[in-house]
């Protein structure tokens, strides 16, 4: 019998090498980690990896930043380490942190509400805001094939398609310096993030049953979601 083609696995790993809890002057040990470790399977792609970080001012930068909100988004207590800031607080603080000044709002019509409070929130902290909505261009759905019958809101009914090139292609002329990706659908963010041509990060994922939450579903497996666990009858 052919030998399964090893690939990077680290979902199913127990070992952890790669988060040692070791002292500063000690390294990892390689021979904990398991057959199907990155570490040891894509050696050299680790390796192209920090030679980014190290050749590439800008990029190292912005790496280091990140890591410094990493831990700004943590604190010592009495009681042990606790956590301390929410995904709006760091974006706004890692943008500050980057010197940004003109951040883009890029949202799903159904959290326009949201988008909203978004753009206000990110105004009082001193940004300017450029937002635009996924219904930008009113282009009608049909110009994708979609059938009238397959229409959201029924066949006698205008609909206009989700338009996630058109946002990124608006996002790219305005040159904002972060585009923050507000609940796109499924597909249109990947069309999104394909075609921006700035810095990307996400606010919220959308999940139209669990309030956006889409954890929700991993956390109740073991429940109300098991089905999730079971493969579909064909």
């Amino acid at each position: 019998m052919q030998e399964k083609e090893l690939h990077s696995s680290c979902a199913k790993c127990e070992k952890r090498v790669c988060y040692p809890v070791i002292k500063n002057n000690a390294e990892p040990d390689m021979r904990e980690a398991p057959p199907f470790c990155p570490m040891k399977l894509k050696a050299q792609e680790i390796k192209k990896a920090a030679s980014t970080y190290k050749e590439d001012a800008a990029v190292r930068e912005f790496a280091r930043l990140a890591s410094l909100q990493e831990a700004e988004c943590y604190e010592q207590t009495s009681q042990g380490l606790r956590t301390r800031n929410t995904r709006v607080e760091e974006i706004i603080q890692f943008a500050h942190k980057m010197n940004y000044s003109r951040l883009g709002v890029v949202f799903c019509i159904g959290l326009k509400n949201e988008a909203r409070i978004l753009d206000k929130m990110l105004e009082i902290h001193g940004f300017e805001v450029v937002s635009v909505c996924c219904k930008a261009g009113a282009v009608a759905k049909e110009s994708l094939g979609i059938k009238p019958e397959q229409k959201i809101h029924g066949p006698e009914n205008y609909e206009s398609m989700c338009n996630p090139i058109a946002q990124a292609e608006i996002i790219n002329s305005e040159k904002v310096d972060l585009a923050i990706l507000l609940g796109l659908c499924v597909g249109h963010d990947s069309l999104f993030i394909k075609y921006c041509q700035v810095p990307i990060t996400v606010l919220a994922a959308k999940d139209r049953v669990l309030g956006h939450n889409p954890l929700a579903a991993l956390y109740l497996s073991s429940g109300y979601y098991s089905r999730l666990m079971h493969k579909p009858e064909r």
